[in-house]
């Protein structure tokens, strides 16, 4: 099961399901929020499985295709940022049961096969470092890859945070499992696959952050994509559209790197 995230956890539970105030797990749940409905085991764990089941119930029509968004960018680009903290990951806090997302930490960085240091980054070797933390974070943590992009994101030294967000969110993968990702081959390949991902893009990027949206990109809806997503996902989406999909767009300024 997907994991809810924290504002929409606590607001369908507290709101929605009217679970009284004075609620609170079991002292042996050790999970985050985001992951009480994971599984079965750990909506146990922390009783709420029965509010997880009421949550499941609601849910969309799962046969109706979720909207496809996949975001290629750069660790340390202060536009990628912004649209990680204030557009994507609050849109799929919310909207995560009609959408996914895809994170390709790449952006405008050049590999070079044959030199002592395969990549080059546009905001230097700690980008390039930052992007190779989040491409063995993506491929070790699975469901929780994105909250912990959006930990050390939003965090002001993103690179200091990684080992701290990954034990907030991911607290079964160990820092020495992501190390070895960083230091070994695993890590090469994920950020040459990144690479062919990116050089791939037709029409090829030209800034980052770079949004396609179900696989597509089109310059009609950049505006839309990077001011308003959280409203073009709801336009979007073919299904029976979630009540919070009701309210007022709000656009945000946009930039690049």
């Amino acid at each position: 099961m997907t994991p809810f995230g924290l504002v929409s956890v606590f607001l369908l539970l507290c709101i929605d399901l009217g679970i009284s105030r004075t609620y609170h797990p079991k002292p042996s749940c050790r999970y985050p929020p985001s992951q009480w409905c994971r599984s079965l085991e750990i909506a146990i764990a922390c009783n709420v499985q029965k509010q997880c089941m009421e949550v499941n119930a609601t849910r969309p029509n799962q046969a109706v295709p979720p909207v496809s968004v996949t975001l290629y960018y750069e660790s340390l680009c202060p536009d990628c940022r912004v649209f990680i903290t204030q557009q994507l990951f609050p849109t799929w806090t919310m909207l995560q049961d009609i959408m996914t997302v895809t994170l390709v930490p790449y952006g405008n960085a050049r590999e070079n096969p044959s030199a002592d240091t395969p990549f080059t980054c546009q905001h230097g070797e700690p980008e390039c470092r930052g992007n190779l933390i989040e491409a063995c974070m993506i491929h070790l943590t699975g469901p929780s890859a994105f909250q912990i992009i959006y930990c050390m994101e939003s965090a002001e030294n993103v690179l200091n945070a990684a080992q701290p967000c990954l034990q907030l969110y991911a607290p079964s993968v160990s820092w020495s499992s992501v190390h070895s990702c960083l230091r070994g081959a695993l890590g090469r390949q994920l950020m040459h696959a990144n690479a062919v991902m990116t050089r791939a893009l037709h029409p090829a990027h030209t800034h980052v952050p770079w949004v396609t949206i179900n696989g597509e990109y089109k310059e009609e809806n950049e505006d839309k994509v990077l001011s308003s997503l959280f409203h073009f996902v709801c336009e979007l989406y073919k299904g029976v559209k979630p009540p919070v999909c009701n309210g007022a767009p709000v656009r945000l300024n946009r930039s690049f790197c």
